[in-house]
């Protein structure tokens, strides 16, 4: 049987690693100091530099923020309108990197990426992560309070989601967010088995997208521990002004390396 040519498994080598830089921002920035692996998932029409988490953690964990086509250093690739799409490109990317125990932080948007690419990763055999942080989103299978992706523009741009972005960017974010909300409001969750994983389901106690019931919800896809926390008097970005304690809860919440 004739061997692979050396120079085909150095350029696959070199395509697999850009790969991963594009997807997974930070891949790396703590090589020689990381015993965890803090996998970041933004909400709807962010990109990876929306999560300072980074500097808040210790550098014993390394975070890698994913970076979804259609924004930011990605903004000329189309953005993705399927979340299965998008977890089939992101799930063997996360696999070549669970060398390190891991965890996912997802919000919004993100808790339902990290949430399928941790069922994915079960399928794919991969060892799965420690813990699921998930945050301001109610869980699979609950019904849409109010479905946007369908609107019209003019009654897209004047929804709370542009309050007081210049229009001028309003109008190269619009495609991005409509392509998200059509992400999220598409996505209709297989029937698979609880994960195995430790699940913490966050959120603003002032969030008015999501109640406590429905954060409870995600209960029932979880067979391992499960807690619920609220941040006081917090909306539902609260991550961008309650990064210290989100850190810190992580990082409490980690587990020994090992």
């Amino acid at each position: 049987m004739d061997r692979p040519d050396p120079a085909l498994r150095a350029s696959a080598a070199m395509t697999a690693a850009g790969l991963a830089a594009a997807w997974l921002r930070g891949l790396g920035s703590r090589d020689r100091t990381a015993q965890h692996r803090l996998f970041v998932f933004p909400h709807a029409g962010a990109g990876a530099s929306a999560y300072r988490l980074a500097a808040y953690l210790p550098d014993t964990v390394e975070v890698c923020t994913v970076q979804l086509p259609g924004r930011e250093s990605r903004f000329a690739e189309p953005a993705l309108t399927s979340l299965d799409e998008a977890v089939t490109a992101l799930a063997p990317l996360l696999a070549d990197h669970t060398d390190l125990p891991y965890a996912f932080f997802g919000h919004s948007m993100g808790s339902l990426i990290a949430f399928e690419s941790a069922r994915r990763l079960r399928a794919l055999g991969t060892r799965l992560p420690d813990r699921l942080f998930l945050s301001g989103m109610r869980a699979p299978g609950l019904p849409d309070r109010d479905p946007r992706h369908t609107l019209p523009d003019d009654e897209l741009l004047a929804t709370a989601a542009f309050d007081g972005v210049d229009a001028e960017v309003q109008e190269l974010l619009l495609p991005l967010l409509r392509a998200d909300l059509t992400l999220c409001e598409t996505y209709t969750p297989r029937a698979e088995a609880p994960l195995p994983c430790p699940f913490t389901v966050l959120a603003g106690s002032d969030d008015d997208s999501v109640d406590r019931a429905e954060l409870a919800g995600w209960r029932r896809h979880t067979s391992a521990d499960f807690a619920l926390h609220l941040f006081p008097a917090a909306p539902h970005l609260y991550v961008r002004g309650a990064e210290r304690q989100l850190a810190e809860m992580i990082t409490r919440t980690l587990p020994a390396r090992g």
